[in-house]
């Protein structure tokens, strides 16, 4: 395997950049109904980023999305929104959150590297389930190995009105649970699905994290799945825990939970 010499440029809440091309925007509706589960996560009023559903009531994105850039404390729920299938001022379904989940050990204002990468992923529980016959949830899968080819569908801020889709980009390198992407990405686009097409139906390998330099060339990092989602999964089905958390604190026997 190349091992890539990894320089993380940046990690915050309305994130990353990287280099440009191979976009396919999906203005019309005929192009992004197989995307419909992809939209807009709005932040406190202040930006965005790219969510997934992975469920009805479940969306997937990157856990720094849920912080506030310029505090370091997290977004309260009542002031992110879901907007399913975003795309010129209307969405194909709205819906307000409940709560966000962070793996235990990811802390925001941790040094920027690779060990808070791999752990950029929340689920976002929403108040009420997406059942729309035209929105059908992900299914995931484990992280691709290097050399494999996979797309994103994403928003970003020159691109905000409609996702916009890179079918064929590439896995430079894989990193324990981070990877490293050709994948074109730019403020707005955290929590990005990357999806791999092997099976024949677009699967949720991984979201997009930050923006990076490998070899002097712009990247982009993923964030596998493999070991932050079952036990965010895990965690949301034995939930037995009933008070706010701030996040960014460290617990041994609990998931950072952040409710109204």
């Amino acid at each position: 395997m190349r091992v890539f010499a990894i320089l993380l440029a940046i990690c915050l809440a309305l994130p990353v950049q990287a280099g440009s091309g191979g976009l396919f925007s999906m203005e019309s509706r005929e192009d992004g109904q197989p995307w419909e589960a992809v939209g807009r996560l709005e932040i406190g009023g202040t930006g965005f980023c790219t969510g997934a559903l992975i469920a009805p009531g479940l969306v997937l994105t990157a856990a720094h999305c849920v912080f506030d850039a310029s505090t370091g404390a997290v977004v309260p729920p009542e002031e992110i929104q879901f907007l399913a299938g975003w795309r010129n001022g209307r969405a194909s379904a709205y819906r307000r959150v409940r709560r966000a989940l962070v793996h235990p050990d990811y802390v925001y204002n941790a040094p920027a590297g690779p060990e808070r990468v791999q752990l950029d992923v929340a689920l976002i529980e929403l108040q009420l389930p997406i059942r729309n016959t035209t929105i059908t949830p992900f299914h995931t899968d484990p992280a691709p190995q290097s050399g494999a080819e996979v797309g994103v569908v994403s928003y970003a801020h020159d691109r905000s009105e409609a996702p916009s889709m890179q079918d064929l980009c590439d896995v430079l390198d894989r990193q324990g649970d981070m990877l490293v992407l050709s994948c074109t990405a730019d403020f707005g686009s955290s929590g990005s699905p990357v999806f791999s097409f092997e099976t024949g139906t677009p699967r949720i390998v991984s979201v997009i994290s930050a923006k990076a330099e490998a070899g002097g060339q712009p990247v982009s990092l993923g964030t596998g799945l493999e070991e932050a989602l079952p036990w965010l999964l895990g965690q949301l089905e034995h939930d037995d825990v009933r008070d706010p958390i701030s996040a960014g604190m460290r617990r041994d026997t609990g998931a950072k939970f952040i409710k109204p």
